[in-house]
């Protein structure tokens, strides 16, 4: 039995077992074991469907200053932009009828009371022109209880506030010194988050210059210690033009083979935290694919189950870019769809169309069961179009350049009983 195999058939893992794990450099054996070991328990814990998050990108203007973003408040020459709610509430409605199951609200952060009554008055809207069916996630950053609470009974069940580092010294490093960006802040938000009923997402970058395994591990656990649902974490990627960005290029921190160690760890981190965490939701976040044309396939393949297509207008994307080389940028709402769409088919995922694919841990904690419209098979997709899309399991197509152009078939059931997917590639 290899290290890693004892690891695995473990109950609980211990800050060493999971620095071993995440520590697994590319073209060690292990690495297979895990990525395979963490499939099986997605599969199990949480089924093997992707759960698509439409992301909308309403703004960038941002008071944060944080030194590795490549929209902060000091990064002079972002051209900056903010959507108008009814902007807002066509693209919702583009989502809600093409048959994603929620939506995320992402800007920069801003605390001034236009801004928290634009959220509000935008979350009524998504939850009218979507006749209430439309999930909603926010991630609009640091804010009182007070604000967090008026979100959450205008129809907002889910928040994302990245810790971005458990550790508070290696948090610091990532932040100017100004007293407006304080590690213990953020870990309250999360902790009054939980409170109020969100179910609560966190994450962190990978592969920061002077993080360790260790740290990496820490991270996981400071997971588990505060119960979070959802994980959306992602590789470091270089934003030029930012403090920690220009320091990393310096240091010769962004060339393709420090890239690459990052995406590896991004990697082995969502296996490790599906091993070590069982039930939540974890994304295979869009940084995957900056670094690797099939990172996000990989990142379901090694155990995430939650996918977020950007759905932002297409005159404003370019604008919203944390970091460099950001992919999709250049597509509309209609390609990102089927090529995301691909993607799955190509990890071996069905996709739960019409489903809010909420946390399975959130109702576990609390001993209830979900509502009916959170599992995959609830709505339509369209005549003759089955809700989860089916998936072939023959044929798979491989992942090049996008786009991807598809088109809608008559499923029809193979001689397993199985349905073929209703997507066909036929060119990238």
């Amino acid at each position: 039995m290899t290290r890693l195999s004892d690891i695995i058939s473990r109950d609980e893992w211990t800050r060493e077992d999971l620095a071993y794990a995440v520590g697994l450099e590319e073209g060690d054996p292990e690495r297979e074991l895990l990525s395979e070991a963490a499939h099986r328990v997605k599969a199990e814990r949480v089924g093997c469907v992707s759960y698509y998050r439409g992301l909308i990108e309403f703004s960038n203007i941002c008071v944060k200053n944080c030194l590795y973003c490549g929209i902060r408040k000091s990064h002079s020459s972002v051209h900056r932009f903010e959507s108008t709610l009814d902007e807002i509430l066509g693209i919702a409605k583009w989502t809600y009828e093409n048959h994603y199951g929620s939506v995320v609200l992402q800007s920069g952060e801003r605390t001034d009371p236009k801004f928290i009554d634009f959220v509000e008055e935008a979350l009524r809207g998504i939850k009218r022109v979507s006749d209430g069916k439309l999930g909603i996630t926010l991630c609009v950053g640091e804010q009182t209880e007070e604000t967090y609470r008026r979100w959450f009974e205008a129809g907002a069940h889910r928040y994302l506030l990245r810790i971005e580092e458990s550790s508070p010294e290696l948090y610091s490093t990532l932040h100017p010194a100004d007293g407006h960006h304080l590690w213990s802040v953020r870990d309250a938000c999360l902790r009054t988050l939980k409170k109020i009923g969100y179910q609560v997402g966190t994450g962190v970058m990978i592969g920061l210059p002077g993080q360790t395994a260790e740290n990496l591990a820490d991270d996981i656990l400071y997971f588990k210690a505060l119960g979070i649902d959802m994980i959306g974490m992602g590789p470091y990627i270089v934003s030029r033009g930012t403090p920690l960005g220009d320091r990393v290029e310096a240091e010769g921190g962004n060339t393709d083979a420090a890239c690459r160690r990052r995406f590896i760890l991004g990697l082995n981190m969502i296996a490790a935290t599906r091993l070590a965490l069982k039930d939540v939701n974890i994304a295979a976040t869009t940084a995957l694919q900056g670094l690797d044309k099939r990172g996000r396939e990989l990142g379901l393949k090694a155990g995430a189950n939650i996918l977020m297509p950007i759905v932002t207008l297409p005159e404003h994307r370019a604008d919203y870019q944390l970091y460099d080389g950001k992919p999709c940028i250049e597509d509309t709402s209609d390609q990102c769809k089927r090529c995301l769409t691909g993607r799955v088919r190509w990890a071996g995922d069905t996709v739960g169309f019409d489903s809010w694919g909420d946390s399975r841990h959130y109702f576990g904690e609390r001993g209830i069961n979900p509502a009916p419209h959170i599992e995959a098979g609830e709505g339509t997709v369209g005549a003759g179009i089955r809700t989860v899309i089916p998936i072939c399991s023959e044929g798979r197509a491989g992942i090049g350049r996008l786009p991807l152009y598809g088109r809608k078939l008559t499923p029809r059931r193979n001689s397993g009983g199985r349905f073929l997917t209703a997507i066909f590639l036929s060119a990238w």
